[in-house]
């Protein structure tokens, strides 16, 4: 009985953490996006008594209708959301919802309840063990599914309050800004229409998030009755938010879709900066290049306009010619470590001694700025290793595959830079501290890798036992 209970409770755990594996997706990084997204958000962190400085903001290339947060104060935004909104405001309402869940800790309050249901779940797993065990089966087969359900719905139950408790915080966010909540009730309008069934065919309690329309009807409440509802979004923030639309439009689209959305008789700088990209991706150079200077005439000042001509001169082997076009948007943004780093990275791909020695600095200052900055970190190591520093690069190196998530090489840098460095000089500190950090985080993998083969080995024998039953109870005279 007790090994019975034992490898229950074994394969519900590997089970569970299977289940919540999170799944790859690229973070698209970009400085004009950054620098945007903090803009329009940072009023609403203060709002909701946050350190701006403390919440990060990533967008992920995925197509689908989504944003969500993460531990810590990190939220995530789809590019599908950005493809999807009509303006800034909705994009605002979805990250002032956000904001809802950081502030009001609701990743603590979701373990806590995940936890009281695996609790119930693990008791209901017991008891249906147990009555299996004392010969009844059917008894204990119901227990299993009945204690399965009610966990189940206890979860979801919790999930959507938080989901309302959000929004509410959210609309409140937005109120105390001025902003209108119209854009909040536009998205929920927009995931209505992509909801699969009919809404008088769903189940309101098996659902992780309230229906949709429960939602825009309990928002229009309260945001109907606010004097900001009909005021227009903010024409400075709305035009970057076209902008950078259209950006992603043309980074993530084919080319031949971005030129039929954003066609040659469109002047705007929306539609210019798409075709850019889309020239870009196509590898017409000089019709990107035009578009590129045509952006650069209308707005000299702009640092990102200067970013993607540099770009386009680098990615087309002209790095000399892109080096003082670089320097140009560096000058012109001296806060933005993704436009140093494209300037550190032309310095360096030119291993020229004087270049190297320049990039140096200017890497390094992006890294400062930016710890997780791999590409920053890759070229700053490649420029130590030129000019001689090796402890410096291994150091570095150490860091890129740190930020990276890729402990097991961290650790090997690490330990190199520790073996080159004088003990307790704060290089060293800061190997020791990679070294050590990495090596437990690598320990937990392989723990984490043996429990997976063996939960793949248990699964695969019992998929086997299966069928072997399956046969016996088919052919049983």
């Amino acid at each position: 009985m007790r090994k019975l209970l034992k490898k229950i409770a074994s394969t519900l755990v590997c089970a569970i953490a299977l289940a919540h594996q999170a799944y790859a997706q690229s973070i698209l990084r970009d400085a004009e996006t950054e620098a945007f997204l903090h803009e329009i958000s940072d009023p609403i962190f203060i709002a909701a008594g946050l350190d701006p400085r403390s919440v990060n903001i990533y967008l992920l290339s995925d197509p689908s209708l989504n944003a969500f947060v993460t531990g810590g104060q990190n939220i995530f935004i789809h590019s599908g959301l950005i493809m999807a909104s009509d303006d800034v405001n909705q994009l605002l309402g979805v990250i002032a919802h956000e904001t809802g869940h950081i502030a009001g800790g609701h990743l603590v309050g979701i373990r806590d309840a995940a936890s009281t249901a695996g609790n119930f779940s693990i008791l209901s797993l017991v008891l249906g063990a147990a009555a299996i065990a004392a010969g009844s089966p059917d008894a204990g087969i119901g227990l299993l599914a009945a204690g399965q359900t009610v966990a189940q719905r206890q979860f979801l139950a919790f999930n959507r309050v938080q989901e309302s408790s959000a929004d509410q915080a959210g609309a409140k966010y937005l109120n105390e800004l001025g902003i209108s909540g119209k854009g909040l009730i536009q998205f929920f309008d927009k995931l209505r229409d992509q909801e699969v069934l009919a809404y008088i065919r769903q189940d309101p309690y098996i659902r992780s998030h309230p229906l949709n329309r429960t939602r825009i009807l309990s928002l229009e409440q309260v945001l109907g009755q606010s004097e900001y509802y009909n005021k227009p979004p903010n024409p400075k923030h709305n035009e970057q938010f076209n902008r950078l639309k259209a950006k992603l439009q043309g980074y993530i689209q084919r080319p031949s879709d971005t030129l039929k959305e954003y066609p040659l008789s469109d002047k705007t700088a929306s539609a210019r900066y798409a075709r850019v990209y889309a020239y870009h991706k196509a590898l017409e150079w000089d019709l990107a290049l035009s578009e590129a200077d045509a952006l650069i005439e209308q707005e000299p000042a702009n640092p990102y306009f200067h970013e993607i001509k540099g770009q386009i001169l680098f990615e087309n082997g002209k790095v000399r010619e892109a080096l003082p076009v670089f320097r140009q948007a560096v000058e012109r943004a001296p806060r933005a470590p993704l436009v140093a780093t494209a300037l550190g990275q032309a310095m360096v791909s030119l291993e020229d001694d004087v270049l190297m020695a320049e990039a140096i600095p200017i890497l390094e200052n992006a890294t400062r700025q930016d710890p997780g900055n791999t590409f920053a970190w890759f070229n700053l190591a490649k420029a130590y290793s030129w000019v001689g520093r090796e402890a410096d690069a291994n150091l570095a190196t150490a860091e890129r595959f740190y930020s990276a998530g890729v402990v097991y090489q961290a650790v090997g840098y690490a330990k190199r830079a520790m073996d080159s460095f004088k003990t307790g000089s704060p290089e060293w500190l800061r190997a020791q501290d990679i070294f050590f950090i990495a090596r437990d985080a690598a320990e937990r993998q392989r723990k984490q890798q043996r429990r997976r083969r063996r939960f793949d080995v248990e699964f695969t024998g019992q998929q086997e036992f299966q069928k072997q039953q399956e046969q016996h109870w088919q052919y049983q005279p």
